[in-house]
């Protein structure tokens, strides 16, 4: 059983920057790939990002690559998602995700979930 918690999110200018921070819980949190998604009102929750647990490679979504960096932190259980040159289309609840399974971007492939944190961007 896997626990996760986000914190970070928050109201920014556009062009702005955040950092999302996702705690996990769980001794084998390294073994698990660790995914952020979005959801915006009346659209479905989308992929944002990926990481590996053993060997930390990444994945993006087009809409986020060289704006968005995930990073881990195994010793600290915790996952992170840096935001930069924020858009008012990024606006969403942003989720995170672990998975048993490596290189999935559909949300079914993830096991547990996060509460969300809110990010909006104005114009």
């Amino acid at each position: 059983q896997v626990q996760l918690v986000e914190s970070g999110g928050g109201l920014v200018q556009a062009g702005g920057s955040l950092r999302l921070s996702c705690a996990a819980s769980g001794r084998t949190f390294s073994s698990y790939a660790m995914g952020w998604f979005r959801q915006a009102p009346g659209k479905e929750r989308e992929f944002v990002a990926y990481i590996v647990g053993s060997t930390t490679a990444t994945y993006y979504a087009e809409s986020v690559k060289g704006r968005f960096t995930i990073s881990r932190d195994n010793a600290k259980t915790t996952v992170y998602l840096q935001m930069n040159s924020l858009k008012p289309e990024d606006t969403a609840i942003y989720y995170c995700a672990a998975a048993r399974n490596y290189y999935r971007t559909r949300p079914n492939d993830y096991d547990y979930w996060g509460q969300g944190t809110q990010v909006t961007v104005s114009s």
